[in-house]
């Protein structure tokens, strides 16, 4: 199906309000960032929770570098995410969570990793290809 003026426009402009809001998203990455180490400092003390937190915003902000310059988001950015999240969630509540809780949370965390090890593999096994279904994702 070939695009009309009108699909051509719409594209535009779905373009112009996803480029708005990842740079909404990046700018309250970074507010929130900020406000982490304002945290840090009013606390005068680092915790682990704290650390998870900051690599939770700088993963975010990989993550949209990452889009904003290819185009593309490889889905082991949230992947890591999800570990890391997973993660501080454990180190803040471990000490009212039920010992089935921390293993459902321990075993989630374990998931995610080998579904990015089955994402990596699959990549280098089998690269995409440059072919012309690949050539409206890269506009």
């Amino acid at each position: 199906m070939q695009p009309n003026k009108y699909s051509k426009l719409g594209q535009q402009g779905i373009g112009l309000v996803e480029q708005a809001l990842l740079v909404f998203i990046a700018l309250a990455t970074i507010v929130a960032t900020g406000q982490a180490a304002l945290h840090i400092w009013e606390m005068r003390a680092v915790t682990v929770a704290d650390l998870l937190l900051l690599f939770l915003y700088l993963e975010i902000l990989t993550m949209l570098n990452h889009y904003l310059s290819s185009g593309t988001l490889p889905v082991r950015y949230p992947l890591y995410i999800g570990i890391i999240a997973l993660a501080r969630y454990l180190v803040l509540d471990i000490k009212e969570l039920e010992a089935w809780r921390i293993f459902a949370v321990a075993a989630s965390i374990l998931l995610i990793a080998i579904a990015i090890l089955v994402v990596r593999y699959g990549h280098v096994k089998f690269p995409y290809s440059d072919g012309p279904e690949q050539d409206h994702h890269s506009k």
